[in-house]
């Protein structure tokens, strides 16, 4: 009925109409599987990050990827232009005026990372290329918005000690005291444990709502690059880090009560009243379904004392992240575009916190921010347009049409009907299960390598592909349906990174 297709092959001659072919690719030697996920306990970088930095400031926009792709064939790894790549970003663009725009060179660097190590071999240098131009665009945007930002030398007479640093840092990240934060991050780099680091970060990431999630996207994002690369190079990703966190507009925010802020005042008392075995929990459709209805229309408080009441009654965790990317995809679907994307990419972010913490506090309020953020979410759509009065139960699912294969079908129509195109990715998934699933997501990242312009465009596939399998088994194919409604169709033209990398490589 479907048309079958191994993912060999598919991703091999890129068969579905409107794909293009990557083959191009061939000219650069490929990433293999054990180069694409290094054993991070014995992760040491190479003392060339320096000068590779260095190369990636310098040279010009036009001749980058020829510069790269030759040191990559003369042995350039893959982790040492991915540590470069995220050093770049972090030391010449400042996360202001807003976590985003211009900062997504930063942002998307994990993004492109994810998806590479999910492609095969011969690919994966695809997302890093186009990482990699795109720092060359957000840098020229730097300068031209903020005078060449750069970071500056940390003021090292000011330092705490290290047995002081953790509580310091808590104290400037409280005052909103950008300097204070600073030498003291530097302090907890050269002397903390990553995750004892990171614990402080998941909090304050999600403290606030300003700059619609990208708060909690970097601190997540930053994370798991560091992971990868190696912790010797988290000093100057830490101070952006806390920089970014501690963006805010007018006074500060510790003097005030800001809309922003409120949440998360009141979900620090909130969390205290989740019964102690809240974990333990049982699988709970009814509740899943009595939250997504209730996040249509309740205020955050509201939403947050029934999602404690749902706890407390016996549903586990699981049943509200299954509300909470349900509910971020019905707004997609609502409201295609920046705000929702960001709702999906957020709650991302926010479960792979709660998923990362060993505090069983900061686990609650991961949880309950995320609640919260939604209804705020569903506000900042309101003020864009208009929001379609459309639920997930209009997401029936739709037969394919015989004669062709389900992936050139459902993304030809992405591209010109996404509802039909969600509608079918259902009625596929019901009939194919997992496997139909893998190859669907297999195609729509190569679509993003084709078609992607924009750093969203890795942000979102990389953040709600992964989440398919957060999502408890009997809601998957209903999310990944809600997915489509901003993932690039067929139908899209190529753009112009496929072009010049084609050029480079020729």
């Amino acid at each position: 009925m479907f048309g079958k297709q191994s993912r060999r092959g598919f991703l091999q001659t890129g068969a579905v109409v409107g794909l293009g072919n990557l083959a191009f690719l061939n000219g650069l030697r490929p990433v293999s599987a054990e180069e694409a996920n290094v054993n991070l306990a014995h992760v040491q970088l190479q003392p060339e990050i320096e000068p590779l930095v260095k190369l990636i400031e310098e040279t010009p926009r036009e001749r980058l990827l020829e510069e790269i792709g030759a040191r990559i064939n003369k042995g350039l790894s893959y982790q040492e232009l991915l540590a470069a790549l995220l050093l770049v970003g972090v030391k010449n663009v400042e996360p202001r005026p807003s976590v985003g725009h211009k900062f997504h060179a930063v942002l998307v660097v994990n993004s492109a990372h994810l998806a590479s190590i999910a492609s095969p071999a011969e690919h994966r240098w695809l997302p890093i290329f186009w990482a990699l131009d795109h720092y060359k665009s957000a840098a020229a945007r730097d300068v031209q918005e903020r005078g060449d930002w750069v970071m500056p030398a940390v003021a090292e007479g000011k330092m705490p000690r290290p047995h002081v640093a953790g509580r310091t840092f808590a104290e400037a990240m409280d005052d909103w005291d950008e300097a204070a934060a600073d030498t003291a991050v530097a302090a907890l780099a050269r002397s903390a444990g990553m995750n004892e680091i990171y614990e402080q970060f998941y909090r304050y990431g999600a403290r606030d709502f300003r700059s619609i999630g990208h708060k909690a996207i970097f601190v997540a994002n930053s994370q798991r690059t560091l992971q990868f690369v190696g912790r010797d190079h988290a000093e100057p990703v830490l101070r952006s880090l806390a920089y970014a966190l501690l963006m805010h507009e007018g006074s500060n925010p510790a003097e005030r009560d800001d809309e922003a802020d409120r949440p998360y005042r009141r979900n620090m008392e909130v969390a205290g009243k989740i019964r102690a075995d809240w974990q333990d929990g049982e699988l709970d459709q009814e509740a899943t379904k009595q939250l997504i209805t209730a996040l249509r229309s309740a205020s955050n408080d509201d939403a947050c004392d029934l999602t404690v009441e749902l706890l407390n009654r016996g549903a586990s965790p699981q049943s509200v992240w299954d509300a909470l990317h349900l509910t971020a995809g019905e707004m997609l679907m609502q409201q295609p575009g920046i705000v929702a994307l960001h709702a999906m990419t957020s709650t991302n972010a926010l479960h792979y916190a709660y998923q990362t913490s060993g505090d069983d506090q900061t686990r609650r309020l991961m949880l309950l921010q995320n609640v919260a953020f939604l209804p705020m979410f569903r506000g900042a759509m309101k003020g864009r347009g208009k929001v379609k009065e459309i639920t997930i139960d209009d997401l029936t699912p739709e037969k394919l049409d015989d004669g062709s294969a389900a992936t050139e079908q459902i993304f030809a129509d992405l591209s010109r009907d996404p509802m039909t195109a969600a509608r079918k990715t259902r009625a596929y998934l019901a009939e194919t299960g997992t496997a139909g699933a893998q190859q669907l997501m297999d195609a729509a990242r190569v679509l993003v390598f084709l078609k992607g312009n924009d750093a969203h465009d890795y942000k979102f596939s990389s953040a709600v592909l992964e989440d398919f399998y957060h999502v408890s088994p009997e809601w998957r194919d209903l999310y990944l349906g809600l997915s489509m409604f901003n993932l690039p169709g067929s139908g899209a033209r190529d753009n112009s990174l496929v072009e010049r990398t084609r050029a480079a490589l020729a």
